[in-house]
């Protein structure tokens, strides 16, 4: 085993924008949509994964996240995810479970939605009564690969059931576990666990199974691990980073649990701000740091800085909120700013 490679919080978080796409936003095409989905983006907070896909691509507006190269699952942690369609076995197959009985749970329920829709689609409530389990229970059936969704952010979800991937479970989550370190790497078991939704053995064995792609990296939480692939992308020097970026609730670049999230916001206080026991804020990224929260309640975008910011940059933090494309976007977007910079409005 060679000697870990040591890296710095600013090439971690240098080395995450970039390959998130967060420092310049590329085309709207099939391809970027793909890596801008790379992993998954997280839609249980709704719009979330629109918003997400501005951040990072020219030309999104509000049918987008609708387009035949985007499936909706439910995803890691069960939780409602916008995924690339021909990602479907990484994020549902990648999570089905070692245990035998839980893997026959998933597949009975899988098979019995089958039968009950034969090709409808029906709102989970209406499903789950038909088959006599409560709605929410049909989320374990989505490690099947075989169920899709449709949630718009008001009602029930739709659920349908489609052929089961091709792919392996086994070669699914080694897959997934590719994804998790591209896009939040370096990595521990236990993030992995964490960000998947699975159990620390089925994180194990997938660190196991990719031993040979990886490498030992020591960062400033302690040892983790990386892709040998992306390291010349981690030692890599950028000089660039957008002035601002309005990442939404769950966006994939802060979906970080315990230690891990102090690297991204060092101040105890202020993770405390972003990351709340409830629905989440989206951050506010300006010059590559999240520096304050931002919600939304319809077309008023109230921003809450954690420190000043100059003229320039309030007005680059407002031009993102100025062009979500959400669905009542005519009516023109109101930007509120609170906290230390609302006397500067």
């Amino acid at each position: 085993m060679s000697a870990p490679l040591v890296v710095t919080r600013e090439q971690i978080l240098d080395y995450r924008r970039h390959v998130a796409g967060l420092d310049e936003r590329r085309p709207l095409e099939s391809a970027t949509v793909r890596k801008a989905a790379w992993a998954g983006l997280q839609d249980s907070v709704p719009k979330s994964a629109l918003l997400s896909l501005t951040a990072r691509l020219q030309g999104v507006d509000a049918d987008t996240w609708t387009a035949s190269e985007l499936q909706q699952v439910w995803g890691p942690r069960y939780t409602t995810y916008v995924i690339a369609s021909c990602d479907r076995a990484i994020f549902t197959l990648g999570r089905h479970p070692l245990e035998t009985r839980t893997q026959k749970r998933a597949t009975q329920l899988a098979d019995q939605l089958e039968t009950f829709l034969s090709g409808r689609t029906l709102t989970y409530r209406e499903a789950g009564q038909a088959i006599g389990v409560h709605p929410s229970a049909l989320r374990y059936a989505a490690t099947t690969g075989r169920v899709l969704i449709r949630w718009e952010g008001s009602g029930p979800p739709l659920v349908w059931t489609v052929p089961q991937p091709e792919m392996s479970p086994e070669d699914a989550r080694k897959e997934l576990l590719r994804r998790h370190l591209r896009i939040l790497g370096p990595g521990t078991i236990e993030s992995f666990a964490t960000w998947a939704g699975v159990k620390t053995r089925a994180a194990s064995i997938a660190v196991n199974d990719l031993h040979d792609e990886l490498i030992p990296v020591r960062t400033p939480l302690g040892e983790a691990w990386f892709t040998a692939s992306d390291e010349d992308d981690l030692r890599a020097t950028r000089s660039h980073s957008a002035p601002a970026r309005l990442l939404p609730s769950g966006d994939s670049y802060f979906l970080l649990w315990g230690e891990d999230r102090s690297l991204v916001v060092p101040d105890e206080t202020l993770r405390r701000r972003l990351w709340t026991p409830r629905v989440w804020p989206g951050a506010v990224l300006v010059d590559g740091e999240i520096v304050g929260t931002w919600r939304r309640s319809r077309n008023t975008v109230t921003i809450t800085a954690w420190k000043r910011l100059s003229e320039s940059r309030r007005r680059e933090v407002a031009a993102e909120a100025e062009v979500f494309p959400l669905p009542t976007a005519a009516e023109g977007v109101r930007v509120v700013w609170d906290g230390v910079n609302a006397a500067q409005t």
